[in-house]
């Protein structure tokens, strides 16, 4: 386990463009010397970048989404910029591009390493299936239990390398977005799902990365989120907040998202947190913790804006086929795999109507209750 654990510190200190800032209570990742400003707060955050003795010339500029600006220079301080634009602007959109990772221990994701596990058997397919169910996660491995009949993909959205980093062990997020796809279609009948590659077999992504992917789905009425971050100064993470108004405004949709695993009681972990956070949608946005049948799990974040709690430990569900999982099944520790479980228990409750109402009958249903959340089982 711990040299498991050792594998991801080891390929976060790879990559050349992150920042880990630790210095406060929770652990913030972004990538260095890139600022996002809406399109709107341009000049604020132009203004800003010149405070730190940047000049044009110094700029690389472009606009990775419409309405978006993303501005980069050497030595450009993003979160310092941010600061300074909410100390003189108030409440604008403007600010790094934050790291979402799907990774155990750090944020959102699974909690500790899959084991192998004995089959479980998937719901039969509905004749119709109409509630259109988007896993936006890792890459989705093709060798799997998971009936390729089951899910759409793009050609793009496949994982085709188990171990990337050549170093003979299976990377941390190999088949997580096949194990989250496996808990939606065990229990329900009612969903097709789509999955759409947004981390890497390290769950490793950044907020800009998952907001483009936001922007391309028109055709799906829950968006499972099992990943997520924290930012330096509990704010929403900017170009997120952009893209799920977007998504989520004036239109029957849900995002259910994962609360995260790091055991914090109280610190907002995005997007789950937008569940609680001053934004027209927030009946929208469902965050999930996770419970062991008994309490909520000790390594689950929690918080006032956590909406449900939802099995979280051993949850067992398709993996990939490879020799150290001779059945292709495993069993799986998360919010990450918490947050599934949510999402079929609204699709099925919403096939014969629009899911925001679903997803408040499913959570004012419920017979039990942890930790003063509702508990589905």
């Amino acid at each position: 386990m711990e040299r498991w654990r050792a594998r991801r510190a080891e390929h976060l200190a790879a990559l050349p463009w992150l920042v880990t800032d630790a210095a406060g209570p929770r652990t913030v990742r972004y990538v260095g010397d890139e600022l996002l400003a809406v399109d709107e707060h341009y000049d604020d955050a132009r203004s800003a970048v010149s405070a730190q003795g940047k000049s044009a010339a110094d700029l690389i500029e472009d606009e990775p989404l419409p309405g978006v600006r993303r501005i980069r220079a050497r030595g450009l301080d993003p979160l310092r910029a941010a600061r300074r634009v909410r100390e003189r602007a108030g409440d604008v959109q403007v600010g790094p591009n934050h790291v979402l990772l799907g990774t155990p221990h750090w944020q959102g994701g699974p909690f500790g390493r899959p084991v192998v596990s004995a089959a479980a058997t998937l719901a039969v397919p509905g004749a119709q299936a109409p509630v259109r169910v988007a896993v936006m996660d890792t890459g989705v491995w093709s060798d799997s239990p998971l009936p390729v009949s089951r899910y759409t993909v793009g050609a793009s959205d496949y994982e085709t390398n188990t171990d990337a980093d050549g170093d003979s062990v299976i990377d941390s997020d190999v088949g997580h977005a096949n194990f989250i796809a496996g808990v939606v279609l065990q229990g329900t009948s009612q969903a097709r799902v789509r999955i759409v590659k947004v981390l890497d077999s390290f769950g490793v992504g950044t907020e800009l990365d998952l907001a483009q992917k936001v922007a391309t789905l028109d055709d799906t009425d829950i968006l499972n989120l099992s990943l997520g971050g924290y930012t330096a100064d509990d704010q929403p993470p900017v170009l997120l907040r952009w893209a799920l108004n977007r998504f989520l405004l004036g239109r029957d949709r849900l995002v259910v998202a994962a609360a995260g695993n790091d055991g914090q009681a109280g610190p907002p972990f995005w997007p789950a947190a937008f569940a609680g956070a001053g934004v027209a949608w927030k009946d929208q946005v469902i965050a999930v913790a996770a419970h062991d049948g008994t309490a909520v799990c000790q390594w689950s974040n929690t918080g006032a804006w956590v909406s449900v709690a939802a099995p979280g430990a051993d949850v067992v569900s398709t993996y990939i086929n490879h020799p150290e999982f001779t059945t292709g099944w495993a069993a799986w520790s998360g919010t990450s795999f918490a947050t599934p479980h949510v999402v079929a228990a609204i699709a099925e409750a919403a096939h014969t109507g629009g899911v925001v109402a679903a997803a408040k009958q499913v959570l004012s249903g419920t017979a039990v209750s942890f930790a003063g959340y509702p508990a589905i089982s």
